[in-house]
């Protein structure tokens, strides 16, 4: 669809009915890149007759729009939005926008390539006729000059060109203006001085400006493309089809849209499940990581419940249908996951206000240069236009885009070094303000690897004899069992005619006599909570031989994290879709005293919510596809390199290895990171409070306005660097007891 062109089509067809009574329709604005239009859309679309809410996802370029009264057209959505330069179109998750976009992406690549590449060789140029070249040289070099830099500022420049455009044409101002102004005019006046041959030319300020724009504007463009990839990667749970089972016993495959409730799906060992519902017959193991982001497959018979995105292990099902599409618990997740990323965009309106403030006071202190010189030199244009340029060059914010992106840039790099990559820089700010770190279990706090606990009642005999059924098998338990017996150079004995029972273990015969090993109920034992850790019984006969009880090994410094973030003033809890004894079991031996057992994606989302609501800061670490909605909800959060996916996308920082301590690390850093960052903004300002008067009294000429506003980039960008040199992390080597770390602090250079 071309710019500026409404969605050829009905609407009407893509609104949804809300239970409540109301009206809804979700469409997709391809062109929204910045934070300052959010502000804008939800304003002008709040206007309309029976509009109750406006929602705008910056990350997913989203729009969700809820109204009250049926007869309201919802083509009148996109006639405001064609109003203020933006396209739209239905969103459909099958081409949902939240996939990069490959072909804004390229065009920004490209253009950072031009510019760099012209900026560097027009350089060379102006160091030739700063270094004396005079006459016709010093006009030659000129008009080389002009040569790269004219199409260069005509092609690179247009992303700021269009988007000053589309501000001007609905009457708002952006921090685009000014800096169209400035390159334009700067370009424009440098081959009007070639062409008269002047002595000076500012091609070079006009094309260094637009490459270091470029270059922020390309980055924040990755950041949004990765955010707008988590939503991207739950879709890709959901099953495009499955097989369904009429009243006569016919079985046939249907597209996954087609279903619903009360159908009949067969749902193979290896597939997905494409709706929820529950098990009419069949029993098997299931992956219900999406629900509970425990990696131990779960057993399920007849009445079981199980949601879409789940993964059937090990035996066939006959699953009755409760919800199909958009009802779905996977739906569901994806909502919360968008929601809740909704709300990081905040931090970024609020510095969006700012820019907003900012754009049109360099307008006005350049118009009145202007204004004031042509009426102090008695109309010399001349002089008044290259004055009012030196002011918007001059006030060209590259400082003030530095203050935080320049020092977020060293404090990754520190970190990465120490195994933490920070993927949104807005992390670094949040982490230095946390008040709160809350934990999933397994695969977080924990490794995700199963060990086989010692026991009294664990000899090597029966150890063997366990070993000899496991190897028949490949669920986690048995592996682990397996495993123990290896480290212990056991040979598992030979047993005749192993058979698995999915959901209840594994059946053989050794020396003329049945033999077991599998779950309590199964084996004929009582049930017993226990310490909560997962069991394998082992029953010869009628005898029980032995229980074999695997616990999930803990990270080896996660005690001594923990301590370290308690040390720092901050809260530590636990919250974990575990069984309760299996938390209290990892709470205790970690000195953890605030945890939650069984707790649901949602109510994670919830909790956290409610934490925001109290004010609390809270830093969530989890790893699995059901932490993504907390992950997303949370102040700001961290993910395991060994995460899911989703968990890795989801999060705002990801840290390496087996250790927990980056996560100390990363705290510390940003403490540090926010600080230098306020000594940034200083600076940046106090440029602005010097610099500005000057360029306006006629003190600097546009060729020393761009050298001031690179100077003060530099400024900030050696600032920064400090970070780098008084930051110097030491190495992990501090006395330990068992996994408690006695002491950590970094070393400042």
């Amino acid at each position: 669809m071309d710019a500026g062109t409404l969605f050829q089509g009905d609407l009407q067809e893509w609104v949804t009915t809300r239970t409540n009574g109301l009206w809804e329709i979700d469409l997709i604005i391809p062109g929204l890149s910045a934070a300052k239009n959010v502000s804008v859309i939800e304003n002008a679309l709040e206007q309309l007759p029976n509009v109750l809410s406006v929602r705008v996802n910056l990350s997913g370029k989203r729009l969700v729009v809820i109204w009250s009264d049926a007869s309201f057209n919802p083509n009148e959505i996109t006639n405001v939005l064609h109003e203020l330069g933006f396209t739209s179109r239905p969103y459909d998750p099958s081409n949902s926008g939240f996939v990069a976009d490959d072909a804004q992406s390229q065009m920004l690549l490209r253009a950072v390539a031009i510019s760099g590449f012209a900026a560097a060789n027009i350089m060379l140029l102006s160091v030739s006729v700063w270094s004396g070249a005079d006459g016709t040289t010093r006009d030659l070099f000129h008009w080389i000059s002009a040569a790269i830099a004219l199409p260069t500022v005509a092609y690179a420049g247009r992303p700021f060109f269009r988007s000053a455009a589309r501000a001007l044409s609905s009457g708002q101002f952006n921090m685009d203006v000014p800096i169209s102004l400035a390159v334009f005019l700067a370009a424009m006046m440098s081959l009007y001085e070639t062409s008269t041959h002047g002595k000076v030319a500012y091609f070079d300020a006009s094309v260094t400006l637009l490459f270091f724009l470029l270059t922020g504007r390309y980055l924040d463009h990755l950041m949004r493309a990765k955010a707008r990839s988590a939503v991207s990667q739950l879709l890709s749970l959901a099953s495009s089809s499955a097989m369904v089972v009429d009243e006569n016993g016919a079985s046939r495959l249907i597209a996954t849209s087609t279903l619903q409730s009360g159908m009949k799906m067969l749902v193979a060992a290896g597939e997905r499940f494409a709706a929820d519902g529950f098990v009419i017959s069949g029993a098997s193991e299931i992956d219900r990581s999406l629900v509970t982001g425990e990696t131990n497959p779960e057993s399920v018979t007849a009445g079981s419940q199980v949601h879409a995105g789940m993964i059937n292990l090990t035996g066939p099902l006959t699953v009755s249908v409760t919800a199909a599409g958009q009802d779905t618990f996977l739906s569901e997740i994806i909502r919360l996951m968008a929601s809740a990323e909704q709300s990081r965009s905040r931090f970024v309106q609020i510095a969006d206000r700012l820019a907003r403030v900012y754009a049109p006071s360099v307008h006005v202190l350049s118009a009145f240069t202007l204004v004031s010189w042509l009426i102090w030199t008695g109309g010399d244009w001349h002089s008044s236009l290259m004055t009012a340029i030196a002011v918007l060059i001059i006030t060209c914010p590259c400082a003030l885009g530095l203050a935080v992106p320049a020092v977020q840039t060293v404090a990754s790099g520190v970190l990465f070094r120490n195994g933490v990559m920070i993927k949104d820089g807005a992390a670094l700010e949040k982490l230095s303000a946390i008040d709160t770190v809350i934990f999933d279990k397994t695969g977080t706090l924990s490794l995700g690897h199963l060990r086989l606990v010692s026991s009294p009642q664990m000899s090597p005999e029966k150890l063997a004899l366990a070993a000899g059924l496991a190897e028949a098998s490949r669920h986690p338990l048995s592996k682990a069992l397996c495993e123990a017996a290896r480290v212990q150079d056991i040979r598992p004995l030979l047993v005749d005619n192993v058979e698995e029972i999915p959901g209840c273990g594994l059946m053989a015969q050794y020396q003329g006599e049945i033999i077991k090993l599998g779950s309590r109920a199964w084996c004929g034992l009582a049930e017993d909570d226990g310490q909560g850790l997962p069991e394998f019984v082992l029953a010869q006969g009628s005898q029980t031989r032995a229980v074999f009880m695997f616990e999930d090994e803990l990270r080896d410094d996660a005690a001594g994290a923990i301590a370290l973030l308690k040390s720092a003033g901050l809260s530590v809890e636990i919250l974990s879709g575990d069984r309760g004894a299996a938390v209290r079991h990892t709470a205790r031996k970690l000195g953890v005293e605030l945890w939650q057992s069984g707790v649901t994606p949602q109510e994670k989302l919830t909790y956290i919510s409610s934490l925001k609501d109290a004010g609390r800061k809270v830093l969530m670490v989890g790893d699995g596809l059901n932490d993504g909605p907390a992950l997303a909800a949370g102040f700001t959060s961290m993910a395991p390199s060994s995460a899911s996916d989703l968990g890795r996308t989801a999060a705002d920082t990801i840290f390496m290895g087996d250790s927990l301590m980056p996560i100390v690390i990363a705290h510390k850093v940003a403490i540090a990171t926010q600080r230098i960052s306020l000594q940034n903004f200083s600076l940046a300002v106090g440029y602005n409070i010097l610099a500005v008067p000057l360029a306006m009294l006629g003190f600097a000429s546009p060729l020393l306005a761009a050298i001031a506003m690179s100077t003060s980039s530099i400024i900030v960008i050696g600032n920064s660097l400090r970070l780098g040199f008084e930051f110097r992390l030491k190495e992990m080597v501090v006395p330990k007891t068992g996994n408690q770390i006695i002491d950590w602090e970094p070393h400042l250079a």
